[in-house]
C-alpha cells in the first residue's frame, strides 16, 4: 500500500476530547476531499460517533482494538495484548512520517 505525505496526530490522556478533537478534524480533512484513518485502542462499539462516520465510509477508516472498557491503574495482561494487536495495522500508515523523525 502506499500513502501520500500527509499529517499524523495522536491523542492520549485522561479526561475528555480526545475523540472529540480526533472527530472534528477528521470531519473536516474528509471534507477537504482527504481519506482519514483512526485507530481507537480503548473504545470499542458501535456507538453514535462511529455510526455518523460509517456514512463517510468512503473517506473515512475507522478501526477499533479496545476491549470497550476504561483502563485504570495498570493495564491487565488482555489490555496490553488488545493494544498489541492493533499496534500493527494502526502504524502502517503512519511508518513513512515515523521513519522520516
Amino acid at each position: 500500500m502506499t500513502f501520500k505525505k500527509g499529517y499524523t496526530q495522536i491523542y492520549t490522556g485522561d479526561g475528555k476530547g480526545k475523540t472529540t478533537a480526533a472527530l472534528g478534524l477528521a470531519l473536516r480533512a474528509a471534507g477537504a476531499g482527504l481519506k482519514v484513518y483512526i485507530a481507537q485502542f480503548i473504545k470499542s462499539g458501535d456507538y453514535s460517533e462511529i455510526k455518523a462516520l460509517a456514512r463517510m465510509a468512503d473517506r473515512i477508516t475507522v478501526e477499533q482494538f479496545g476491549r470497550g472498557r476504561f483502563i485504570k491503574g495498570k493495564a491487565s495482561p488482555e489490555d496490553r495484548a488488545a493494544g498489541q494487536r492493533g499496534w500493527k495495522p494502526s502504524a502502517a500508515p503512519c511508518t513513512p512520517a515515523i521513519t522520516r523523525w
